[in-house]
């Protein structure tokens, strides 16, 4: 690391720190500029028991959201860096589809400060992609992301636990019955490592948290594998609603 960390002065040199979203200077590498870091949505307390889905001021500890009060999720917490705006979709769509893959440490540096928890007993896994998106895209930005996780908080990096079986549409404009009948199938445990599953406590990690109906999928395939809890960890949550309820974020996350 030392080695690399000589040739510092040079990489800057020919290329320049630059904020990601706006182009403007940066004394190093790998963040955002000061108004930018300010333009991202972080959400906190208090926030529902099961999911963290972020609540106004006044609503007692250990309070359920009403979605989750009407339907008890089979996760057990969902740990989200952000909740999706503008900033956050502008980092998203670098990855997912500018190839910015240098994007993943700076965006798994705001996960991994939900996931103070974990340690080397998690496995870090990512939520799957079919085969060819992956030949047509070059990577899964979920497992470029599970991998800085892994990194950051030492959990153990299981990137081909899951596999996506069948290629699936987006699930765009869809209900939520119709969601759960495309994906019904589409995802499993990888029969060789099955083994790992049981009783392991898991991070399922993903960029964007929309729906939930494939990250839904992925539990209940986890969780019926053996695992004996999963816990949901995302980039951006998309919560329009809750949007007013969070902080801006004046600095980086110390991790």
């Amino acid at each position: 690391m030392s080695l690399v960390r000589a040739f510092d002065p040079l990489v800057d040199l020919i290329f320049p720190p630059r904020c990601p979203l706006c182009g403007a200077g940066l004394s190093a590498h790998g963040g955002l500029c000061a108004s930018c870091w300010g333009e991202l949505a972080i959400p906190g307390e208090p926030s529902c028991t099961a999911c963290s889905r972020p609540f106004g001021a006044g609503i007692p500890e250990g309070a359920l959201c009403a979605p989750c009060l009407g339907e008890p999720p089979r996760h057990d917490g969902i740990a989200a860096g952000t909740l999706y705006n503008d900033a956050s979709r502008k980092l998203v769509l670098a990855l997912k589809h500018g190839n910015r893959i240098s994007h993943a440490r700076l965006m798994a540096r705001l996960v991994s400060a939900k996931l103070a928890f974990v340690d080397e007993t998690w496995l870090i896994v990512p939520v799957p992609l079919h085969r060819w998106r992956i030949w047509r895209r070059g990577y899964n930005q979920a497992a470029e992301l599970a991998r800085e996780i892994a990194r950051i908080t030492g959990g153990v990096l299981a990137v081909d636990l899951l596999d996506r079986r069948k290629a699936t549409p987006s699930l765009g404009g869809l209900g939520k019955a119709a969601r759960r009948k495309v994906l019904s199938g589409a995802i499993a445990a990888r029969p060789s490592r099955r083994a790992m599953l049981k009783g392991a406590k898991v991070i399922l990690v993903d960029d964007v948290l929309t729906s939930g109906a494939t990250s839904e999928a992925c539990v209940s395939s986890l969780k019926r594998a053996g695992a004996a809890k999963v816990v949901i960890a995302c980039f951006a949550r998309v919560l329009d609603e809750a949007l007013e309820h969070v902080r801006r974020s004046p600095n980086p996350p110390e991790v």
